[in-house]
């Protein structure tokens, strides 16, 4: 089994004592987000490998260093699109994502690094030609680094606009979803730019955009553990099979641990988050030493369904 944390939040940036104490017991509990169903999910015996997904790796270094320890191989996608700060208020500076990405890499080897140029958002301030020179500087940065970048243009569901809205209100930008042929034009100079420095560009769930030198993405990949585990002097079979968790979507199947609406990053196009105040809020109630990310509130209650105890 593979372990996802956390495609829904922030867990290396705002979570990695949570993380290293759950990792400790071997299992952590977690909330299905349409269901609400509990699940118990191991985090040692059974695990075949880590994903993790942040904007700031920083914080976890040493949880990193932990796990190696343990023997039990991980990717670290790596979010870095040097937007301007009216997008995306709180992250780190792109200086400093691009050091700890190659402290990262240099400790723990080139397959462990991914970068995410994602979502890639047209407005007023990131033209689609921006993202061009945009990503093409950051791509000759990080040669040598990872050798993969994933992609895929923001997703405008309701709450993104909302947020999109409020933020363009107060900094005066333009926003929209640009036609899928201006989409396909620009993915084949990303490409060309990506492999230039060694980089290979992919596409997160978007089939219907794919373009010359552009592959299908698979942001959880088996493939990758075992060659992370193989440069650690492991050898590692994981028998995991594609189970995408939307249409188009390569990923082998997971098991994620974290929580929406808890990433206070501030980053006005993500999908994770309905209003940054009930995320910082969340983030603010957080115990590191619960059994859970974030409890589900009827396990307040003294009438809490038994069922889901």
């Amino acid at each position: 089994m593979i372990v996802s944390a956390s495609y829904r939040t922030d867990i290396p940036a705002f979570y990695g004592r949570w993380f290293l104490n759950r990792f400790r017991a071997g299992w952590a509990k977690a909330v299905n987000p349409y269901g609400r169903q509990v699940s118990t999910i191991p985090l040692r015996l059974g695990v075949d490998g880590f994903v993790f997904w942040t904007r700031n790796p920083g914080p976890f270094l040493d949880a990193l260093a932990e796990i190696r320890r343990a023997g039990m191989p991980f990717a670290l996608h790596c979010t870095v699109t040097g937007y301007p700060r009216a997008l995306e208020s709180s992250v780190i500076e792109v200086e400093r994502s691009l050091s700890l990405m190659a402290e990262i890499a240099k400790t723990h080897g080139p397959r462990v690094v991914v970068w995410r140029y994602d979502p890639i958002l047209a407005s007023s301030l990131t033209p689609l030609d921006w993202h061009e020179e945009n990503f093409a500087r950051l791509a000759a940065r990080l040669a040598g680094i990872t050798d993969e970048a994933s992609v895929s243009f923001a997703t405008l569901y309701r709450k993104t606009g909302r947020n999109l809205a409020a933020a363009a209100r107060a900094h005066r930008f333009g926003w929209g979803d640009p036609p899928a042929e201006d989409k396909r034009a620009l993915l084949p100079r990303l490409a060309q730019a990506a492999a230039a420095h060694g980089i290979r560009l992919t596409l997160c769930s978007q089939p219907d955009l794919l373009a010359e030198g552009v592959a299908p993405a698979a942001c959880i990949d088996a493939r990758r553990l075992e060659d992370v585990a193989r440069g650690w002097g492991l050898d590692r079979r994981i028998a995991a099979k594609v189970k995408g968790n939307r249409p188009g979507c390569l990923c082998h199947e997971s098991r994620d641990i974290g929580e929406y609406d808890t990433c206070p990053h501030g980053c006005t196009y993500c999908y994770a988050v309905n209003a940054r105040a009930l995320a910082k809020r969340r983030h603010a109630g957080h115990d590191p030493d619960s059994e859970f990310l974030l409890p589900p509130p009827w396990l307040e209650q003294q009438d809490a369904p038994p069922a889901l105890l």
